[in-house]
């Protein structure tokens, strides 16, 4: 029953409905005035009151039934319970408090606050007559032990509320002891002239008062305690891993255990004199031991009130001790949420219980900052920082800032170094950012740091090493203001902190000019130092160099790059050489000549030695390996280049295409040469296909760029196909024992990769696509592949990506599993260019086959890419979607019979095939409606093949492809009924026209047919139809009341 009137979700109040329920469900009066109005009933006549609130409490249940005078006079609490049990005519298992829609959290909010401000409206009186208190505690406690799970859940949730008020009003009377008992102390210590002895009487009396009070409070919540909540944690005999604590029997629903612990960890900071003991305490001890996330969160939320003081966490020493460790562990927690909080409480017992934490223990929490989550990297990065990196721990009070932070830093680079288990500075930076961002910030002391020439303050080759991929990291994070890859990205930023960025980075900008064209010239000659101070320079603001007058630092900084390009061949640092260049050569700076200069005086260096370099290789009989590494290292430097630079007016292609057809003619030049002139003449097109002016292109250079296209596809085409063909049948002899194949015969996965990658990249960009948007005069330039080059692109895939890998458990145990994962990523990439081509429409659907029949068996390497294809081509043309699904199935078929002969129901392959027919069945199962036409097409395509003549076959018997039907029936359970006699009525057609007679009964070379038959019974006909589930109908029953164990 929802407030609005719809009472499709929630059980039907009674007829006499309560008013207290009425007035909390509309929300339209104050608590305050509700509770004031009730307050009056209960004067005027005390039982009308109390049954008034003891119905809102069961009509909040949900229940229909009202406890009536006389109920309440002539019955038992569980003599009434079990009458309202009988009366629970609920109509679904949901009740008010399990509803978590914006209304009923709403009431909720409110059930609670009645039930709070009834037990402080009558604190001073009222709950002293030996009624309302006792009878509504009684009432309740009968409620909890319900086995009705909204009874149980709803006065779970009451109890502990009235508890909690309780304990306010213990203090509150605890409050005023303490100060009757000074008054006293006052009064008696003046001298006997001065000392007032009716009011010494009068403060005895209310001593006395109060002491009853306070004891008649403690009966109550003790009542509670006892009565509800200690039957929530009930001991067996079995014990858990941390010796000494045993096992509890607890409630089945989480959020009544859940809200035990919120409560408890409540009572405990307001009343910490009378609760926060080893004897309550242990409730929470045991609790972090819950199977339920949302139990374990509020136990650590509790603690976290806990140890967030002082002086409660000085009575946290014995449970500290027997329950340290399980904390630790829950660093780990499967459910982030729960992880996170618990770093948070560790790092407030490092704050308020110094020694609480042992080296060991806090080794376990360091390793959190490199996690992909955010928010726990950061809540272990503020762990880190007050732990081990916060130098004002040990400093003295006349240290200065810049000797505060190089202490910050020397620890930092002392931690980054010695953690050996991740080299990712921007994950440590980010982690850390929140909590140390001014010192990360502080680029002087980073740079006075690196180029620190004293012998007592040097840093190591290591330690530079760490400090300059944090510097990077430092000034990618002010900059861009975003975590790094893999982590999810932070909330949007307004416009202030847009503004506060910016500032930022043209701080850094100022900062670090001067510095940078000093720190490459130390570092030029490293290469793993030189590639992150590149990447420093794209973060700056260049205007700057023109605005500041500080053309001299351009100059030097474009000196330096320039000798890193001349100087490293690593792939790393050479791409960022050209991204820094590129940004340098920006059309809108002001200083972009600068840039233009140096770009124009790398490429005529690099072309010249290109070009000679070719011209010997071409005359020359043979090469050493000198020039052979010379010219790969051109090469390779040009590709980088030619990525982010137009190289095109070098005129670079003619000689690549010179030295690729040396290539495929002669095979002798190595594949270290071929891999980059590949990337060279790929991004050569590119280069000139977005030269081309959007309309009037010159028909000359049309011709000319499409000339160009297809010698280069033709000269890749020729790379896939020097594939040695020795290496597949290789492959496919060790499909068991694969892993002692031959390293040399694996498949390479250089030059024939490098030219899959660009050949299918470049049959996207010059794909059926190409004319749109007013582009049709590109149309002669659109590439089609042929059958040949559709049939070598497939060929590939099984060359080089369905090939047999190494599981994750064999990934984890090998002591090269970096390489392995790198492998994994190289083939999933091949993989998704072969996909873009089927998607986009450059292949045919039906070539997704060879992608289709792997889903099941390359599940855990290519699932997910496989996945998403099957979801994007079935919008291109689900008929032929289906087409080819079954296509796949066929040719699996086809292939197992070409191994195993006509006994391929006893394969291992073979209940795959099953699998995977299953696992294209979820497919149709949503929509079965529109799915209609695709299944009908799937099933009597696929009894054709079944029942397919093999030229040579003897009469008589089964056809060889029969098995199939077994495969097929995997679809039968999305089929409507009315289909499935159609389908039967074909399938007996199809077998007497293919058979002569009708499919003869069950024998066992038959057996595919009578399951495939069995498969499309309906299931409520005779009990004999057989799906390919097994799964028996399940008879409907009327719900009842929901009744479990406590």
């Amino acid at each position: 029953m929802e407030p609005n009137g719809d009472r499709s979700s929630t059980p039907t109040v009674n007829p006499e409905p309560s008013t207290l329920f009425e007035a909390i469900k509309s929300a339209k009066i104050a608590v305050e005035t509700v509770v004031d109005d009730w307050l009056e009933t209960y004067k005027r006549d005390r039982e009308t009151g109390f049954l008034e609130l003891i119905n809102f409490i069961v009509c909040s249940c949900g229940c229909q039934g009202v406890v009536t005078p006389e109920m309440f006079r002539d019955l038992q609490n569980s003599e009434i319970i079990q009458q309202l049990t009988e009366q629970f005519k609920e109509d679904s298992s949901e009740y008010p408090l399990s509803l978590s829609t914006r209304p009923w959290r709403r009431f909720r909010a409110g059930f609670c606050e009645l039930l709070t401000a009834v037990v402080q409206r009558c604190q001073y009186s009222i709950i002293y007559d030996e009624f309302l208190m006792g009878s509504l505690i009684s009432f309740l406690i009968s409620l909890t032990d319900s086995q009705v799970r909204a009874f149980r859940h709803t006065s779970t949730l009451a109890a502990m509320k009235v508890m909690s008020a309780l304990v306010k009003v213990a203090l509150g009377v605890s409050v005023h002891q303490e100060n009757n008992l000074r008054q006293y102390e006052a009064e008696r210590s003046k001298g006997p002239g001065r000392r007032a002895t009716e009011k010494l009487e009068a403060l005895m009396v209310k001593r006395q008062e109060l002491r009853e009070q306070q004891e008649e409070i403690e009966s109550m919540m003790n009542a509670i305690f006892k009565g509800v909540f200690v039957h929530r944690y009930r001991f067996e005999g079995e014990r858990q891993q941390t010796p000494g604590i045993a096992v509890w029997c607890r409630d089945v629903v989480p959020d009544i255990r859940a809200i035990c612990m919120e409560e408890l960890g409540t009572w405990m900071k307001t009343y910490a004199a009378s609760f926060l003991t080893d004897s309550y305490l242990k409730y929470i001890g045991w609790t972090l031991y819950d199977k339920q996330w949302e139990v374990r969160l509020q136990c650590v939320k509790a603690l976290q009130g806990l140890y967030g003081h002082r002086d409660t966490a000085a009575h946290m020493e014995l449970f500290t001790r027997r329950f340290k460790t399980r904390m630790v562990s829950m660093v780990l927690d499967k459910e982030l949420s729960v992880a996170v909080e618990v770093v948070k409480l560790l790092t407030l017992m490092l704050e308020n219980m110094e020694e609480a934490l042992t080296d060991e223990d806090c080794q376990s929490v360091y390793p959190v900052v490199f996690v992909s989550n955010r928010p726990l990297a950061t809540a272990a990065g503020i762990f880190l920082y007050r732990r081990l990196l916060d130098p004002q721990q040990g400093a003295g009070v006349d240290a200065s800032h810049d000797r505060d932070n190089r202490t910050f830093f020397h620890v930092l680079l002392t931690f980054f170094i010695e953690i050996e288990l991740h080299e990712h500075a921007a994950y440590l930076v980010d982690s850390l950012w929140d909590c140390a961002g001014p010192r990360l910030r502080d680029w002087e002391t980073i740079s006075a740091l690196l180029l620190e020439e004293s012998p007592a303050e040097v840093l190591g080759d290591q330690q530079e090493k760490a400090l300059v991929e944090i510097l990077a990291a430092s000034v990618v994070q002010a900059a861009e203001g975003q975590p790094p890859v893999g982590r999810e990205p932070a909330k949007k930023p307004s416009s202030r902190e847009r503004k506060v960025q910016m500032e930022e980075r043209i701080r850094l900008t100022h900062c670090l000019i001067p510095a940078l064209p000093k720190l490459l010239g130390k570092f030029s000659a490293d290469a793993e130092k030189a590639a992150p101070l590149l990447e420093v320079l794209c973060c700056f603001d260049l205007s700057i160099y023109c605005t500041g007058r500080l053309e001299k630092h351009l100059e030097l900084v474009l000196e330096q790059l320039e000798e890193v390009v001349q100087k490293h061949t690593e792939q790393t640092v050479l791409e960022a050489a050209s991204r820094a260049l590129h940004a340098l050569c920006d059309p809108e700076l002001a200083l972009q000549r600068h840039g233009d200069r140096v770009r124009s005086r790398l490429a005529d260096q690099l072309a010249d030695k290109f070009n000679q370099e070719v011209t010997e290789m071409l005359q020359a009989s043979s090469l050493d390996e000198e020039e052979v590494y010379s010219m790969a290292a051109t090469l390779k430097r040009i590709s980088i280049l030619f990525n982010a630079h137009d190289l095109t007016p070098w005129q670079l292609f003619d000689p690549c295409t010179q030295l690729l057809q040396r290539a495929v003619d002669t095979g002798e030049v190595p594949p270290q040469v071929l891999v980059p002139t590949i990337t060279c003449l790929y991004f050569h097109i590119l280069w000139e296909l977005s030269c081309l002016p959007s309309t009037d292109v010159p028909e000359e250079q049309l011709q000319s760029l499409k000339t160009k296209v297809i010698t280069f596809c033709s000269l890749c085409h020729s790379c896939l196909s020097d594939v040695d063909t020795g290496i597949r049948e290789q492959v496919h002899r060790n499909l068991e024992g694969w892993e002692e194949m031959e390293p040399a015969l694996m498949p390479s996965p250089s030059l024939c990769s490098q030219a899959f990658r660009v050949l299918s990249d470049l049959l996207l960009v010059l794909g059926p696509r190409l004319p749109e948007d007013g582009r049709e005069e590109l149309a002669p330039l659109v590439l089609r592949p042929d059958a040949e080059l559709q049939s070598q692109l497939a060929a590939f895939l099984m060359d080089h990506v369905f090939y047999p890998a190494y599981s994750h458990e064999q990934l984890l145990a090998t002591e090269d599993s970096e390489s392995r994962i790198e492998e994994l990523h190289r083939r999933r990439v091949l993989l998704a260019g072969f996909c873009k081509l089927i998607i986009y429409g450059v292949l045919e659907l039906s070539a997704a086959s060879d992608v289709f029949k792997h889903y099941t068996k390359f599940y855990s390497d290519y699932g997910d890419i496989i996945k998403e294809t099957l979801s994007l081509t079935r919008q291109i043309d689900r008929q032929e979607w289906a087409r080819t699904l079954l296509l796949s199935l066929q040719q699996l078929m086809t292939e197992l019979l070409h191994q195993e002969g006509p006994d391929i129901r006893v394969s291992e392959a073979f209940p795959e095939i099953r699998d995977l027919a299953r696992r294209f069945s979820l497919f149709f199962s949503l929509h079965q409606l529109r799915s209609r036409p695709l299944l009908l097409n799937i099933h009597r395509e696929g009894i054709l093949f079944a029942f397919q003549k093999i030229p040579g076959s003897e009469p008589g018997s089964p056809p060889l492809n029969l098995p199939f039907l077994e495969v097929l029936s995997e679809f039968s359970p999305c089929v409507l009924r009315p289909d499935k006699a159609l389908l039967l009525t074909y399938l007996d057609k199809v077998s007497r026209e293919q058979l002569g007679v009708l499919a003869p009964g069950d024998t066992g070379q038959w057996h595919p047919l009578v399951t495939y038959r069995n498969s499309l019974q309906p299931q409520d006909e005779g009990g004999t139809g057989e799906s390919s589930r097994g799964a028996a109908p399940t008879p409907h029953r009327t719900k009842r009341p929901r009744l479990e164990g406590p």
